[in-house]
């Protein structure tokens, strides 16, 4: 641990030189010397001697999350140790910009699946803007290992340790040593302020709310995307589709699922007032379209190969494909589409919105039989075999007895469970509104991993739980103050779309975020490319006119219907 006299003595010297460099601070003697000091955070244990610096210079960073730029930066890596703990060992990763770029800003950034953070996806973004860019390991081994390979002791044994750090913990940490260490590397003085920022996206999106909701003020503002909240739910949702098919008895070629989504698109694509093949208001589309309007329309796919990385297959080759749709095929997506409903006919859980690909519906082909059967997701498999079963095992090898009240049921074993570390839809942000803290949460239109309703929803259940004295126009204004969410047209999990590439992700959320913070800017939309070029924040929908040369963002109340829910088969509310 570094002394408070060395640590002083080093930052004079630097700050003594007149203008300081990149490779002034990007060594391990002046990083060893910003570590925060002993019992800054109380009942952890740094290990000074783990300290490694990197500089990169002329680097080239791009990503649908951030605008291309070239930088210089160093990265600084340490490790620390909780008191008590056997065998403890959680590494973190710094981003440093060069000091003439520091803009007095610190930034985490989340991961993704079942990974705790993203490597480069998200981290760069906080070099462009001047800002010290983290992210952890959570202390599963290495910034390569995820939560899985952590999560067991031994079949039927929880490492809970690693599952709270996985829930919230680990980013706590991450960013509260995160902000003094860029304080200390900068000589930031008690009297200036350092804006702290966090931006995420899936996992990361729930990992970012799994700091607002509990830390209120330990960010200034935040960018929240597609966040994987309500995780029990959200787990086993995944299967819905493989139960759908097995209960209806029939498992559609994957070209007759494209084909529907295809039509779905085209039907819907105008429904905006602009064609150009995106749908902007999947709402209208829900209210105006139907799949078995498809039935009987003939389809072709090409042949395509198997997709095998690291020996593993990802997606198993197929064949060439004519057909029609079928009423079956049609039947199946209707399902799908309508939500998970139990066996009285309440609903259990949302699906996807109308355009979205049917993902979790592949089938595999038999070239012996000729035949497609069931492909059980593998992230709804490993969710129930690992997680609930607690077994070491990465999916499952049957879900024969399956039914929907089967689902039901291992939604709420998996909220229950782990209601306090990984559900994470608490929803009163009183005391972040209270903090003035800024949260810009944006959503995919056509998501096909996390539904977009779900996002919508926790929107809902914070403003009907803090303003729900207020008329609906009156707390939606409310929650402007603080909060405000955008549905990106067209885009799918946390990016752009290819089978929509009009519906372009915006990269510039971070600065939109910064610009509220310091600037008090509030975002009307949010900017991005292409033919959408503004994004409306909710409730309000996109409508064109002149031939899509004019955008009004409207208020329609038969749409915003379409994205309420009663999750009338719970007991409890469903937040």
């Amino acid at each position: 641990m570094q002394s408070t006299t060395s640590f002083f003595a080093l930052l004079a010297a630097a700050t003594a030189v007149q203008a300081v460099t990149l490779d002034d601070i990007c060594t391990e003697a002046y990083a060893q010397a910003a570590l925060p000091a002993s019992g800054f955070y109380p009942g952890i244990a740094i290990d000074s001697s783990s300290v490694t610096t990197a500089i990169t210079t002329n680097s080239t960073l791009t990503s649908e999350w951030f605008p291309t730029a070239t930088l210089d930066y160093c990265n600084m890596t340490f490790a620390y140790s909780h008191n008590g703990i056997a065998n403890d060992v959680v590494h973190v990763s710094y981003l440093v910009p060069a000091p003439a770029n520091f803009q007095n800003r610190y930034l985490s950034t989340g991961g993704g699946g079942l990974a705790i953070n993203s490597g480069s996806t998200y981290s760069p973004s906080g070099l462009i803007v001047g800002a010290v860019s983290g992210i952890t390991d959570g202390g599963f081994g290495s910034f390569d290992t995820q939560w899985d390979a952590a999560f067991l002791l031994a079949n039927d044994t929880i490492n809970w340790q690693a599952t709270y750090m996985f829930g919230y913990q680990a980013h706590h940490e991450l960013a509260t040593l995160g902000a003094q260490f860029t304080k200390n590397l900068f000589n930031v003085s008690t009297t200036e302020k350092l804006y702290s920022y966090y931006q995420g996206c899936s996992e990361g999106g729930r990992e970012g709310w799994s700091q607002v909701q509990r830390f209120s003020d330990q960010f200034d503002g935040a960018v929240i995307g597609a966040p994987a909240i309500r995780y029990g739910q959200q787990q086993v949702n995944h299967l819905t589709s493989n139960v759908v098919e097995q209960t209806v008895g029939y498992y559609p070629p994957t070209c007759e699922l494209d084909a529907i989504m295809n039509l779905t698109i085209a039907a819907c694509d105008a429904l905006d007032g602009q064609t150009d093949g995106v749908i902007a208001r999947s709402d209208l589309c829900k209210l105006n379209f139907l799949p078995n309007s498809t039935v009987g329309t003939s389809y072709s796919c090409d042949a395509t190969a198997a997709l095998v990385m690291g020996g593993i297959t990802i997606t198993a080759a197929t064949p060439a494909q004519n057909g029609t749709i079928t009423a079956q095929g049609a039947e199946v997506a209707t399902t799908i589409l309508n939500g998970l409903h139990d066996s009285e006919g309440r609903l259990v859980y949302l699906s996807y919105q109308p355009g979205a690909s049917f993902a979790d519906a592949a089938t595999t082909y038999d070239a012996t039989t000729d035949t497609w059967g069931l492909s059980i997701s593998s992230l709804g498999g490993e969710w129930v075999a690992r997680y609930l079963e607690l077994q070491d095992a990465s999916t499952l090898s049957s879900i024969t007895n399956y039914t929907y009240d089967t689902l039901k049921d291992l939604m709420i074993q998996g909220q229950n469970r782990y209601y306090d570390s990984l559900q994470t839809t608490y929803p009163d942000l009183t005391n972040l509104q209270a903090s003035g803290a800024k949260v810009v949460h944006l959503h995919g239109e056509q998501d096909n991993s996390i539904p977009t309703g779900s996002s919508v929803h926790y929107y809902e259940s914070v403003r009907s739980i803090m303003y729900g004295n207020m008329t609906y126009n009156a707390s939606t204004a409310a929650m402007d103050d603080f909060y405000r969410l955008f549905l990106v047209p067209g885009a799918a999990h946390c990016g752009a779309n290819d089978i929509q590439p009009n519906g372009v992700w915006p990269q510039t959320t971070l600065q939109t975020v910064i610009d509220w913070v310091e600037g008090a800017v509030a975002p009307d939309t949010l900017n991005t490319t292409g033919t959408i070029d503004s994004i409306c924040r909710w409730p309000l929908r996109p409508l064109w006119a002149g031939n899509g040369t004019s955008l009004s963002c409207v208020y329609d109340q038969a749409s915003i219907d379409t994205w309420m829910y009663d999750f009338d088969a719970y007991n409890t509310p469903l937040y």
